[in-house]
């Protein structure tokens, strides 16, 4: 028998199921639910177990990691008599890996507690390539002893795992995260939109470009989207839309002033009003397009 922790997944999305499946590979026992059928035929045939229901999958698990869209979901699986924290056994660690507010998180913790269960918050960042290539930054708050328990997990999914800090930290550097890709994903699409006008080979100077102070992560994983005009979603518009609200909420709730986040928060909101919900982020350059002119 295998002496590794057994593990239950809630959530098979885009994130979810390669992160399952690496986990799968390093050969954890992983049984697994969400709400698609296909998603559970795909954890099926990659040699995981499927589960009828949160509280069938985390009834014998050690470790319970959850990764849902947003705090209402987070809550959802969590709370009620059919959710993780009735259902899992004292003793076990939840970790969200979800993108929520730092006070859902806090609250998460606070109730674990009461039940006799472990909580750590886990956000990560990388898309869906670092989750597939098993590169993903971490993030994650909650007490030191139950991050280092959970390390050799964390070690399977990124190359990049600290502890924040206490209970919400993790959300917190999140948020913040979220805010630089953000303004760093709008940055490019409106370089790449003053190059084409300027009848620049675009392709010769993102490269260059990429190759200097201007080069970031954001710059290298989304040169081709904006090349091929490609949005076939790695990471969708309507999330990063909530999670511009969830920083925008939390700065303000610390009194710190985000201009320039502000004004891209709006942009993704106009982006997903004009439509573009389901499109990759890197279709802000859409936004920019439309008010340089283009018909898109």
């Amino acid at each position: 028998m295998s002496a590794l922790p057994k593990i239950a997944w809630i959530g098979l999305g885009i994130m979810g199921s390669p992160m399952s499946e690496n986990l799968i590979k390093a050969g954890y026992d992983v049984t697994g639910h969400t709400l698609e059928q296909e998603k559970l035929d795909r954890l099926a045939a990659a040699g995981g177990t499927v589960a009828g229901s949160v509280a069938e999958a985390v009834r014998d698990a050690d470790v319970i990691i959850t990764m849902v869209p947003a705090s209402p979901q987070v809550e959802a699986v969590a709370y009620g008599p059919d959710g993780v924290l009735e259902n899992a056994r004292p003793g076990a660690l939840l970790i969200d890996m979800s993108s929520i507010t730092p006070q859902t998180s806090i609250d998460l913790a606070a109730a674990g507690r009461e039940k006799g269960i472990r909580v750590l918050d886990a956000p990560v960042s990388g898309g869906e390539a670092g989750a597939v290539e098993a590169v993903l930054s971490i993030m994650v708050g909650g007490d030191r002893a139950d991050f280092e328990y959970a390390q050799p997990i964390f070690e399977t999914l990124g190359r990049t795992i600290v502890r924040c800090g206490p209970h919400g930290s993790g959300q917190t550097v999140k948020a913040a995260n979220q805010l630089i890709v953000a303004v760093n994903i709008q940055a490019c699409a409106e370089a790449v939109v003053f190059l084409e006008k300027s009848g620049v080979d675009l392709r010769a100077a993102l490269d260059v470009l990429g190759g200097g102070l201007a080069g970031s992560t954001v710059l290298t994983r989304k040169k081709d989207n904006f090349l091929r005009r490609d949005f076939k979603p790695g990471f969708r518009i309507d999330l990063h839309h909530k999670d511009m609200g969830i920083v925008t909420d939390a700065a303000r709730a610390v009194g710190a002033a985000l201009p320039v986040g502000a004004v891209v928060a709006q942009l993704v909101a106009s982006l997903r009003a004009q439509g573009d919900g389901d499109l990759d982020h890197s279709a802000l350059l859409r936004g920019v397009e439309r008010l340089s002119g283009a018909q898109v």
